[in-house]
């Protein structure tokens, strides 16, 4: 098991400042793919969903998985490792208002494209809300895997078998307003994480 360590930002007043690589276990089955860092959690950290809410609440939840060795995420040096799992974001430094506009979406996809060609073992995409959904299908578009967008529509527990065998989940995001109004609790993303690992066993339903 590995991790890639993220290039060395640019530090000021305590903050990462500067794009935020992937990590996690590069023999990984499973990439979960959210949608940009965090003004005060991946920006400040280096490292995505740490040290935000949206990492508070899924970090637990993967360790009950068995997909992480401890259930907090701090820092990039707190000793977090994860197991057949590989984390990124499909926008890379921190967009304007904290929202992702389409020019940064395609600007960051061909890094995405090669963290994922990278990932030699895997089986399931997650994606952590629409705008990583509606990049990672342009993206797989590019790739001659999807033909019309429309015919994978993203929705919680949604799963679409693309040609190569590749599976994309779509998910609700985990971030704190998502929690707070409910569209999203600690049952429905354990519920979809054991359809994950269903999908990676070649069980689908």
């Amino acid at each position: 098991m590995a991790d890639l360590k993220p290039a060395k930002g640019r530090q000021r007043d305590d903050y990462w400042n500067a794009p935020v690589n992937g990590f996690g276990d590069l023999t990984a089955r499973l990439c979960l793919v959210g949608l940009a860092p965090g003004a005060h959690g991946a920006n400040r950290t280096g490292r995505p969903f740490t040290g935000d809410g949206a990492g508070v609440f899924m970090y637990p939840l993967l360790h009950k998985a068995g997909l992480s060795n401890q259930a907090e995420a701090t820092s990039c040096d707190d000793g977090l490792q994860l197991r057949d799992l590989y984390i990124t974001n499909a926008v890379k430094c921190l967009p304007p208002d904290n929202r992702p506009n389409s020019d940064e979406y395609a600007a960051c996809r061909p890094y995405l494209a090669q963290e994922l060609r990278a990932l030699q073992n895997l089986r399931v995409v997650i994606a952590l809300g629409h705008g990583a959904h509606t990049s990672l299908l342009r993206m797989f578009r590019e790739q001659g895997l999807v033909t019309r967008l429309a015919d994978h529509p993203f929705g919680h527990g949604v799963a679409s078998l693309l040609p190569n065998g590749l599976w994309l989940l779509g998910s609700y995001h985990t971030s704190r307003y998502n929690v707070q109004t409910g569209r999203i609790n600690q049952a429905l993303f354990s519920e979809l994480l054991k359809q994950a690992k269903s999908l990676i066993q070649g069980k689908n339903g």
